[in-house]
């Protein structure tokens, strides 16, 4: 059993929790000025399309068998950041300009984002995406000789060590900086912020387009890297966008718990998986317990009590200021 918890389990629960990861990482730079965007699952669909059009783009200019390792991720993630953009502004415009209700707007979006996937990648020549993703996953030629080590914290695409890079960031930048001051200052009270001089609506739509990107990532990780550039499991993105924003509680807003936290997600999700003996209707009755565990999560942040494992005060509600 530590066998395969270690040569299988681990490494696997590890890939499966980069698309974790970028998920949670952006909806708490949201959430951290006040948004709670519904619409992550559909943003991820969104930005893994752009996605594999700078994976198409790559593969027109430079052929399958010659693709530059460097310039396939840079044009994967532009493409991605940009169609992730499409979705961040619709949001951003409907709930800090328009004033719409968070909750309605990011359902809303969510659906739209999943039928624009749907739509945009049955014109998209998916032929090439196999040979793309080996390339996305290159990783360190000598991991395999490194045993146990190697396997767990080598072994994986750049998109694994990336995602941890933003999580890591974006906690230093919240927690260190004054603009993370600025942001969480927002989420908690937007009309102290206000008066203090800090852009409200400049702070918000910047976070919610830098936290759309960071999640639409995600997607692209899951196609092009863990599943190996297939499109025939799509649909599943949209589940693991619910569990990033699950993910979100189950860390109490801090993105460096992230990183902890969506490899226990990570764990809880493919377990059932290396199980034996157990039927389907079990296998999906276990893959459920990553929002159980949330529930108990939220359940005793709310018995503690204490304001730093609380969301922030103003999370889902619009700021008028003339109200101020």
């Amino acid at each position: 059993m530590m066998t395969t918890l270690f040569n299988s389990i681990i490494p696997a629960a590890i890939a499966i929790a980069t698309v974790f990861l970028f998920g949670c990482t952006g909806e708490i730079i949201m959430e951290k000025a006040g948004h709670l965007n519904l619409g992550i699952p559909g943003i991820m669909c969104m930005g893994t399309v752009g996605g594999c059009v700078g994976v198409r783009i790559c593969v027109l200019m430079f052929g399958t068998h010659t693709i530059n390792w460097f310039v396939l991720v840079l044009l994967t993630l532009i493409f991605s950041a940009l169609f992730s953009c499409i979705g961040a502004l619709i949001y951003a415009f409907l709930t800090v300009s328009l004033k719409c209700n968070q909750n309605v707007t990011g359902l809303a979006l969510t659906t739209f984002g999943a039928g624009f996937a749907d739509y945009f990648m049955t014109a998209i020549n998916k032929s090439n995406f196999a040979g793309a993703s080996k390339v996305i996953r290159y990783s360190l030629p000598f991991a395999s000789n490194l045993g146990v080590f190697g396997k767990i914290f080598l072994d994986h695409g750049v998109l694994v060590y990336i995602a941890i890079a933003i999580a890591i960031a974006t906690s230093l930048i919240l927690s260190k900086t004054r603009i993370g001051l600025s942001l969480r200052a927002i989420g908690e009270n937007p009309a102290t912020a206000d008066a203090a001089g800090i852009n409200i609506t400049k702070y918000k739509y910047l976070a919610i387009i830098i936290g759309s990107i960071i999640a639409g990532f995600g997607g692209v990780f899951y196609v092009m890297d863990y599943v190996g550039g297939s499109w025939e499991n799509s649909f599943t993105i949209q589940a693991f966008g619910w569990l990033a924003i699950a993910l979100v509680i189950f860390t109490v807003w801090k993105p460096a718990l992230a990183i902890a936290g969506s490899i226990v997600f990570g764990i809880l999700y493919v377990v059932p998986y290396y199980t034996s003996g157990i039927s389907f209707a079990q296998m999906k009755i276990l893959n459920l317990l990553p929002y159980v565990v949330t529930v108990i999560v939220l359940i005793i942040t709310s018995i503690v009590g204490r304001k730093n494992v609380q969301p922030p005060q103003s999370l889902g509600m619009s700021y008028f200021r003339e109200e101020r």
